[in-house]
Formats: structure tokens, C-alpha cells, sequence
């Protein structure tokens, strides 16, 4: 049964965005995404996902770390530098998870990191986490 409400929320309303380079990364993050009631966007790459962003400001954003252009990390600083966006959840989801990136990742502030392959009980954990931080922060 579909996670629909966390902390008596509604969270078909929230939307969480995957940013990744490689289709079959996305199609699987969306998959474990399908439990919760939430709405998913993806983008491929860090100006798809600003533009995006620009547009629909998602919940949480499950970001990758190795892209071509603006990689994650990039992506990570540019959203952290914008107040609009202070409130997002940022999770980073990547096979980059060597100790230099994790907590390089962390000090530019994401709010987890999360080790491919992907354990889905800790994905499941995690998303319900930080959904329900936002949620929090929005009252």
C-alpha cells in the first residue's frame, strides 16, 4: 500500500525531482519512488533541473554526483547559494561515495547521502525522513 500521508499530511501534493545523466538510474529511483503518493519530475542534468526547479520548487530532489555540465555537487552549491530554495531537501544518491564526496556533499549542505546500489529500506527511510522535514519547515 502507497505512503500517502506522513505526520497526517498529504503528501500527493509535494514533489520530489531525480536529477540523474543515466536513464535506467531514473527509471529505478522512480520505481522505489512509486510507494510514496508524491509526485516525481526528472531531469537529466543540472540546467534541466534548474529549469525545472524554476518552475515546479520540489520538496526534496534526489541528486547524482558525476554529470556532464553542472554535476552535482555544483548543482548543490548554486540551489544552497539561493534563499529561494534553502527550504528543498537535498539528498545526494550516488556511486561516487568515497569519503571526500560524502563529506564534501554534506558541508555544502546536502541533508543526506544515500550509496549506490541503493538499499531500498534506507531509500524508504530516508525520502520519508526528509519529507517530513519539509513538511515541518513549512509550518
Amino acid at each position: 500500500m502507497p505512503i500517502s500521508e506522513i505526520d497526517g499530511h498529504d503528501i500527493s501534493q509535494y514533489t520530489v525531482l531525480i536529477v540523474d545523466d543515466i536513464s535506467l538510474n531514473t527509471i529505478l529511483l522512480q520505481k522505489f519512488l512509486s510507494q510514496f503518493t508524491c509526485k516525481v519530475a526528472s531531469a537529466n542534468g543540472g540546467q534541466q533541473a534548474l529549469d525545472i526547479i524554476a518552475e515546479n520548487k520540489p520538496a526534496l530532489i534526489l541528486l547524482d554526483i558525476m554529470m556532464p555540465g553542472i554535476d552535482g555537487l555544483m548543482l548543490l552549491q548554486m540551489l544552497r547559494a539561493n534563499p529561494a530554495y534553502a527550504d528543498i531537501r537535498i539528498v545526494m544518491v550516488s556511486a561516487a561515495n568515497d569519503n571526500e564526496n560524502v563529506m564534501k556533499a554534506l558541508s555544502l549542505g546536502a541533508n543526506d547521502f544515500i550509496s549506490k546500489p541503493i538499499n531500498l529500506a534506507k531509500f524508504t527511510n530516508c525520502v520519508s525522513t526528509q519529507l517530513k522535514a519539509y513538511i515541518a519547515g513549512q509550518k
